[in-house]
């Protein structure tokens, strides 16, 4: 059977809300599926859990307990499980919250969706580069930077492309990453700010947590007359979106040059890339390996990212109008 299919029988078998820890014991117990393959499979059966969820498959349902953790069980068990003792006792809702989170919080959720995509991202910190309180640097340095490799089959393919042309083996992306975008005058602002800060690489995007749907016209005049490609983050990473796509343009070495020379940060990155394009192929798994360390953290399990959401104070769900409820 598939590894949805183990779940859902294992599900049926248990008959009571269950952790993903405790359905992906019973299916290890029982046989129902070989995780030879998965690295993390208890992980693995978390997030496909949440999928059920997510895609609106009506046979799974979840309460979430104590703590803030999900528990999960069949639809057509639901008569025979008292729900009213195993839900926590509801706390009164606050009207105003006095935390909330950093556009710093959101580079995880972002690297994290980005490392999805097969794309090694880094967050370039503007206070460590040089003469970092000029105002004016912030329209220099993108917020993240990212790098895709292209993958071919055969080593001799791979090097005949590198002979021809070099470049055509990678694409470099800049990311701008802003918490929230309601208004013209801040699309505007951001968005040229994105402009400017992506002027070296063969892709810019502009990335917010919170875009309002009144803007999306106008998004997409921006996209078409500058190549800025738009991108909304999601709590759950994995189904952010790409509302409109960059468009490719050359990399400009000069200013590549300039931001290694203000900022280590980008330098290093810059460092590591190189050091994996010029890898001899016996070290290239071992300097790939060095390059995802250098680059920033991802999550590896939906609980793990709801885990984070809570410290940070990041709304973990949006209705299909965009309204962010609070974790």
């Amino acid at each position: 059977m598939t590894i949805k299919e183990a779940i859902l029988q294992s599900l049926s078998d248990l008959k009571t809300v269950s952790n993903y820890m405790e359905i992906y014991e019973h299916m290890t117990k029982n046989g129902y599926y070989n995780f030879k393959q998965a690295k993390t499979p208890a992980s693995t059966v978390s997030a496909l859990l949440g999928d059920f969820i997510r895609n609106g498959d009506t046979r799974v349902k979840r309460i979430k307990g104590k703590g803030g953790t999900f528990s999960y069980y069949l639809a057509k068990n639901e008569q025979e499980i008292n729900l009213d003792i195993l839900a926590p006792t509801e706390e009164p809702k606050k009207t105003a919250r006095s935390k909330t989170y950093n556009e710093r919080d959101l580079h995880k959720l972002l690297s994290s969706y980005l490392k999805s995509t097969e794309v090694f991202s880094k967050t370039i910190f503007h206070e460590n580069s040089k003469n970092s309180k000029d105002n004016h640097q912030k329209w220099v340095h993108p917020d993240m930077v990212g790098i895709k490799f292209l993958k071919l089959q055969t080593k001799v393919t791979q090097n005949f492309l590198n002979v021809v042309n070099r470049t055509d083996t990678f694409k470099i992306t800049s990311y701008e990453l802003k918490r929230e975008i309601n208004t013209d005058y801040e699309l505007k602002k951001t968005f040229f700010q994105a402009v400017s800060n992506s002027s070296w690489a063969n892709y810019g995007y502009l990335v917010a947590f919170e875009i309002s749907n009144s803007l999306t016209e106008e998004m997409e005049r921006l996209n078409q007359s500058f190549g800025i490609g738009i991108i909304e983050l999601n709590p759950n990473p994995y189904e952010s979106k790409i509302l409109f796509q960059a468009k490719y343009k050359e990399l400009d070495f000069k200013t590549i040059d300039k931001l290694s020379k203000i900022n280590q940060d980008f330098e290093k990155f810059i460092e590591q890339t190189e050091k994996l394009l010029t890898a001899n192929e016996k070290y290239l798994q071992s300097t790939e390996k060095e390059l995802d360390e250098f680059c920033d953290d991802y999550f590896n399990s939906e609980a793990e990212i709801e885990k984070y959401c809570k410290e940070k104070y990041i709304p973990i769900e949006k209705n299909k109008d965009n309204t962010v409820y609070s974790a």
